[in-house]
């Protein structure tokens, strides 16, 4: 199975701008609310009071030890914020065994927060990376340093290791662990909590959302697609649906910086030096010069980062060294290589291997770096190597060989079937297992009233925002130009992996998708905020010439936060959606 893209990105046509035009229309419909023989609106919740925490301790549930309870005072937020409520803390583990075939000890980790006041909800919170330890329950509600969880907002937490006990990719030797990873574990944990919740407070919960950023966001993809029957509303942050793939270019861009690369005190190549911070802000301010106004005002944000595509031309707009490199230039060895980058892998018959990234401000970001450097040489090619091939490579193997060189070894045309290649002990491809199974045919979201957000940087080092947006073309198309009733994607311009970036990255969609599927208040545009120096979380990356506390509105796509003409340009108020 392969994801189709376009290789050029195009200046939207005359049917793309009609096919917006049509969605902002249909956008419009939604928020006055379905027709009397569309999905039923649900109810809203309704609250509750702790009912009980210590006895939960010898609460009987199939498969499971509960190995811990204990009560949870207040916090000020004094060491940190946010502020949580006075909860109950419960901790347990699910489906405990060895593996017959590497072993080793596994079993599903959670812990579950539940506030005395309870809102009436439960929010499975989705972790990011490979998963492997059991974050505080606390339910993150998107976006950078926010300003609350869902914990004190008085949801009930779940969170897990989804079914292996460290953050490393050895668990990929055993089958079962890469399916609980994979998808499994949600399936599993999410009865479980229910009881829990039904024994704390005496009813179920009235409604259940799941939410998560990077692979969170990828498990609330599959979330949508696997157990809608099981969530009302799903919020998915920078989803890496496409995980396999992506990790796969990951090593692919290491070979690629590393031709242009030159070798660090160790000896080894350093693909760090193949293009500096200092000429990634040079290609980021060309970016700015030709892209900026395209959303009707010079402002340090490329809001419409789709006709940015082909206005700007990394071989013509950024200037380029005729001698030494001073950071100011780049050499057209290094233009040529961040244009193949950017452009995306294909096998040598020209099949895309997985998508383009988008020229936008934000690749100048550390964390836009981070990805590019650090983690495609240390992290993915142990999660490619263990975890998404099939078979996965022997642990012994891995451990004897440095990462960086497995990168520089993996070769895509000899390679890339493992990902969806199965054998007799691993019956599902790390593709199948890590994807949703038909991620356009979302109907039973949609025909029991639920309803999906997501949202990605436009400068995601990792997963590509342009793919995700050719998910949510394709969804429409699926959906016959009618997904903006249950289904929308916000494009975040210059925001990193999650967070970061030259970027309004503060938001709370988690409010937003509640009003939605209980009100249903459609969030025609969500607001956004940058974190100045005042900020509770300030971001160093927000520009000094910028209002500390600027306000964007986030559009449901394709529409853009275009300039009214008139206003003041730090304030949301003057921006409306458009196509």
């Amino acid at each position: 199975m392969h994801t189709s893209f376009s290789p050029a990105p195009r200046r939207p046509s005359n049917g793309w701008l009609a096919a917006a035009a049509t969605l902002s229309a249909a956008i419009g419909l939604a928020g006055c609310g379905g027709g009397d023989d569309g999905p039923p609106q649900l109810a809203a919740a309704t609250p509750a009071k702790l009912a009980t925490c210590s006895s939960l301790a010898t609460l009987a549930l199939p498969n499971t030890r509960i190995t811990s309870v204990a009560t949870v005072a207040a916090s000020d937020g004094s060491n940190g914020p946010p502020a949580l409520p006075e909860h109950c803390l419960v901790q347990g583990q699910m489906n405990e065994r060895i593996s017959p075939v590497d072993g080793n000890r596994y079993a599903i980790g959670f812990e579950m927060r539940l506030p005395r006041d309870w809102n009436g909800r439960f929010f499975h919170q989705g972790n990011g990376g490979l998963d492997g330890s059991v974050v505080p329950a606390t339910g993150a509600i998107g976006g950078g340093g926010p300003t609350t969880t869902a914990l004190a907002m008085g949801f009930a937490v779940l969170s897990s290791d989804a079914g292996h006990p460290q953050p490393t990719p050895f668990f990929g030797a055993d089958p079962q662990a890469r399916l609980d990873y994979g998808y499994q574990a949600v399936g599993k944990l999410t009865p479980m909590a229910r009881s829990v919740i039904q024994a704390a407070y005496g009813k179920a919960p009235d409604r259940s959302y799941f939410a998560g950023c990077s692979n969170g966001g990828r498990h609330a993809m599959v979330t949508a697609a696997r157990y809608a029957q099981d969530y009302d509303g799903v919020l998915a942050g920078n989803p890496g649906f496409h995980l396999p793939k992506a990790a796969s270019a990951q090593l692919w861009k290491v070979k690629q910086y590393a031709s242009i690369a030159s070798n660090g005190a160790n000896g080894q190549v350093d693909i760090s030096t193949a293009v500096t911070p200092a000429e990634y802000s040079t290609v980021a301010a060309s970016i700015t010069a030709k892209c900026d106004a395209l959303d009707g005002v010079k402002d340090g944000i490329v809001s419409d980062v789709a006709a940015c595509q082909s206005a700007f031309d990394i071989q013509a707009d950024v200037p380029t060294c005729t001698g030494a490199r001073t950071g100011a230039c780049l050499t057209p060895a290094q233009k040529n290589t961040l244009q193949r980058i950017f452009a995306g892998p294909r096998l040598a018959d020209g099949t895309p291997a997985y998508s383009n990234t988008w020229f936008d401000p934000g690749v100048a970001g550390k964390d836009f770096a981070l990805w590019h450097y650090f983690i495609a040489q240390n992290l993915d090619p142990g999660s490619v190597s263990l975890v998404f091939n099939t078979p996965p490579m022997p642990v012994a193997t891995f451990l004897a060989t440095p990462p960086g060189q497995i990168a520089l070894a993996y070769d895509l045309d000899r390679d890339y079937g493992k990902l969806f290649a199965t054998d007799a002990t691993y019956t599902e491809s790390g593709w199948s297992f890590m994807t949703p199974p038909d991620e356009t045919k979302l109907s039973t979201l949609r025909n029991r009233g639920g309803k999906l957000m997501v949202y990605h940087g436009t400068a995601d080092g990792v997963f590509s925002a342009a793919d995700t947006a050719r998910w949510y073309d394709r969804l429409q198309q699926a959906e016959l130009g009618r997904a903006a009733g249950y289904a929308r994607l916000y494009l975040v311009p210059g925001m990193n992996h999650c967070a970061n970036g030259p970027s309004t990255d503060q938001f709370d969609m988690v409010t937003a998708l509640v009003n939605w599927v209980e009100k249903g208040q459609a969030p025609d545009r969500v607001i956004a905020k940058a974190r100045g120096a005042s900020a509770n979380v300030p971001n160093p990356e927000v520009p000094a010439s910028w209002s500390a506390g600027r306000t964007r509105p986030l559009c449901p796509y394709p529409l853009v936060a275009r300039y009214n003409g008139s206003g003041d340009v730090e304030s949301a108020d003057s921006f409306s959606c458009k196509s």
